[in-house]
């Protein structure tokens, strides 16, 4: 006994991936409230933020040139181009939380999960997919927050990260929210009670 709780003394990291709108979310932040000992680490970026994003909360808001000396400092656990703005993840916020025993998840794109997955094999990718392409473009569209060419941008690289699902160790279809929001909180509890 001593060994397994040794074993789940130590927090999991959830990585979790999808094409924008799929409403990744939303879906993390309705886990977050109905789920203990687990949160979410907080990206850089430096894309501006939208109308309901808070600086510290949704994204640390950073200038191309703050977030080139982070990278410059090895401060990230990965980074990634996604478009014309850079997006990482601050590596000590998360190896401190998961030596705490608290759970991480990671919002991430494709190729930022796939090098975390490099750097930590213990972390566990979940892609979130739209039910079709038709209905993600209809989120994109009906979110309002880009514009014409941009959900275009998006649809294409949407694509290309659907491609990339089959690397991923779960997949989960957001079509009805409360289904998926389900089937995600039994990834996580069973990643809690895995023995190996």
């Amino acid at each position: 006994m001593d060994i397994l709780l040794q074993r789940n003394a130590k927090g999991r990291l959830f990585v979790i991936s999808g094409p924008s709108g799929v409403g990744k979310d939303t879906l993390i932040d309705r886990l977050i409230a109905q789920t203990d000992g687990i949160m979410r680490s907080v990206s850089a970026t430096t894309r501006s933020p939208r109308a309901n994003e808070v600086n510290g909360r949704d994204y640390h808001f950073v200038t191309h040139a703050a977030f080139a000396r982070d990278i410059a400092s090895n401060l990230f656990l990965e980074y990634e181009k996604y478009g014309e703005n850079y997006y990482g993840t601050p590596v000590g916020p998360v190896k401190d939380n998961l030596q705490q025993g608290t759970d991480v998840i990671l919002k991430i794109e494709v190729k930022g999960a796939l090098n975390v997955r490099r750097q930590m094999p213990d972390a566990r990718l979940i892609f979130i997919a739209p039910p079709s392409l038709d209905e993600l473009e209809r989120r994109l569209r009906f979110r309002d927050t880009d514009s014409a060419d941009a959900v275009t941008t998006r649809m294409e690289i949407a694509q290309a990260e659907l491609k990339q699902a089959m690397h991923y160790d779960y997949m989960v279809v957001n079509d009805v929210l409360d289904e998926a929001l389900a089937q995600l909180r039994c990834i996580i509890t069973a990643e809690r009670v895995r023995v190996t």
